[in-house]
């Protein structure tokens, strides 16, 4: 995931991450109520590792960071300049995924890839099939997915063959509707 880091508390985040363990969290904001003055977030977050930093002359970054694992937060005591959050590595089940699955996956990504790409020349998505399911499945649903609660769902599920079927269903549907507007607006 390319990153820009701009915000003065991200900046300090991103030099403190640089100078120890380089692994920072991203995780959702979710709607509710404010507490001690800091929106809720999601409880299951990814963390990953800077791979690629640049400082840029005034301070700003660009970071490239790889995704490295699912975390459940615990939300520390706000410290001034970001939050912080203890994360525990939440590990997939141990499941066979039917190859139909898997097929029907990339099937449906490349599609829906394919689709976005006639309509937008700029799109570029593709995929290594020897990359195992369960990663499929998350790239598809980082890059592909559209709605931030899908893929909060979609980040949350520890069983690997019930989230390449959720990545499957939801590609299908996201492609499936676009189509039908496209048709619409045409009428």
């Amino acid at each position: 995931m390319p990153l820009h880091i701009f915000e003065p508390r991200y900046r300090q985040m991103t030099k403190d991450a640089l100078d120890t363990h380089r692994i920072i969290v991203v995780t959702q904001i979710l709607p509710g109520d404010a507490v001690n003055g800091q929106p809720p977030i999601a409880r299951v977050a990814g963390a990953g590792a800077i791979v690629e930093a640049h400082e840029l002359p005034d301070g700003r970054f660009n970071i490239l960071l790889e995704g490295r694992a699912r975390v459940h937060l615990t939300e520390l005591p706000f410290v001034p300049p970001y939050r912080r959050a203890r994360g525990e590595i939440l590990e997939d089940r141990v499941v066979e995924i039917p190859e139909v699955d898997q097929h029907s996956l990339i099937a449906v990504a490349n599609a829906f890839a394919a689709y976005v790409q006639s309509r937008d020349q700029s799109f570029s998505f593709s995929l290594a099939p020897s990359l195992p399911p369960a990663r499929i499945a998350d790239l598809c649903a980082h890059h592909l997915i559209l709605d931030a609660k899908e893929r909060q769902a979609i980040l949350e599920c520890l069983d690997p063959a019930a989230r390449v079927r959720m990545v499957s269903e939801s590609l299908a549907l996201q492609l499936a509707t676009a189509k039908r507007d496209v048709k619409s607006a045409m009428n």
